[in-house]
């Protein structure tokens, strides 16, 4: 190509990257040169580009899953696109990365993560990471960001739903319907996103000033197995008349839950009281809409691309805090919830069996020993 306009490669080179660098280049020279281009059907390469300047404006997207959702009703759906819609408005395309292989949340090798340097910049999303890998991109320098809270890694930024305010609403909805026992069903591990929703379901307690002892907080490792019909009359019996579960991938506190009153022959909100934090999964769309909040998660994706973006160009992340229990600000902002009426929580049945409010339930095992 230089040969065709006759130049020199370096004023090609300066011509086609654009002539970043300032030089002074003759507009009848950039006129030839182009032209040769042109006549010689030339594209420019870009993995070539984006070497030359250390940038490829690609996003990756890396989820601790085996594979991404394809169903719409699936909550990661909703969440991956705000991400792409921010993404292409910011101008950047994106590169899906999944936990299907030796990479995923239990990765252990020291390269586990290192694919992810393909892209410019990384959102991770998932319950469970592989604390390790990640922690060492964020000291390399790489820039990361996760969806859903991840303070236990120091230096990661991450952009979070505010569970709790969110379950504290709820819990606070129930209390003024009348309801004064209120038990809350989760998944038996330490998943930010459970501790969080715990967190501001024992708030709400405490702020309408009912019991919060362990009794309030059945955490179980297998709903399925756990959350029986035998349980649920059991709490019956001890004058709880309103349960709040949280949302979940696989949905098995929810879904659990429902069935148990199901097969315990009562009906929300005719004898007791349901609430979800979250929204109910895929095969229980049918039901009706259950008393809860809304994650909203087009936002919470398009919200931890401008964090990523932020975070590739060196600018701090804004502070953010929930507003809800005192603490220490988080490395990036937390998205409100939306609370939802639904249609299964309501007043408490006049015929509720009376139970002092001190009086823990003997009745219903499994109760976390330490409250949750």
């Amino acid at each position: 190509m230089a040969r065709e306009a006759g130049v020199s490669q370096t004023t090609v080179s300066l011509v086609l990257g654009g002539n970043k660098q300032g030089i002074v280049i003759q507009e009848a020279t950039r006129v030839r040169v182009l032209e040769a281009a042109r006549s010689l059907g030339y594209v420019p390469d870009p993995a070539a580009r984006s070497l030359a300047a250390a940038r490829n404006s690609l996003l990756g997207v890396f989820s601790f899953t085996a594979t991404f959702p394809t169903d719409e009703r699936h909550s990661y759906y909703p969440l991956l696109a705000g991400v792409e819609q921010e993404a292409a408005a910011q101008g950047y395309d994106l590169v899906l990365f999944t936990g299907s292989s030796a990479h995923g949340p239990a990765a252990t090798t020291p390269e586990a993560l290192d694919r992810v340097r393909l892209a410019d910049g990384c959102l991770f999303l998932g319950r469970h990471i592989p604390a390790r890998e990640l922690r060492r991109l964020v000291q390399d320098g790489y820039p990361a960001v996760h969806i859903g809270r991840r303070d236990e890694l120091e230096g990661l930024a991450w952009v979070g739903a505010d569970y709790v305010s969110a379950s504290a609403d709820v819990v606070r909805h129930l209390a003024e319907a009348g309801h004064r026992r209120i038990v809350l069903v989760r998944e038996d591990d330490d998943a930010p996103a459970s501790t969080d929703r715990e967190r501001g379901f024992l708030l709400g307690l405490e702020r309408a000033g009912l019991p919060g002892g362990p009794e309030t907080v059945a955490r179980t490792a297998e709903p399925a197995a756990e959350i029986t019909a035998e349980r649920v009359r059991a709490w019956r019996a001890a004058g709880v008349t309103a349960f709040v579960a949280e949302e979940t991938d696989t949905g098995g506190a929810w879904r659990a839950l429902f069935g148990a009153v199901g097969a315990a022959g009562l009906e929300a909100p005719r004898d007791l009281s349901l609430a979800l934090l979250g929204a109910p999964p895929a095969d229980l769309g049918a039901e009706p809409v259950p008393t809860g909040f809304d994650v909203p998660r087009t936002e919470l994706g398009a919200t931890a691309v401008r964090l990523l973006v932020s975070v590739m160009a060196g600018e701090e992340p804004e502070q953010g805090a929930s507003g809800a229990v005192p603490g220490p600000a988080v490395p990036g902002p937390l998205v409100p919830c939306a609370f939802r009426a639904g249609a299964t929580a309501g007043p408490p049945p006049e015929t509720a069996p009376e139970t002092a409010p001190e009086t823990a339930p003997e009745a219903a095992p499994g109760a976390a020993p330490d409250g949750g």
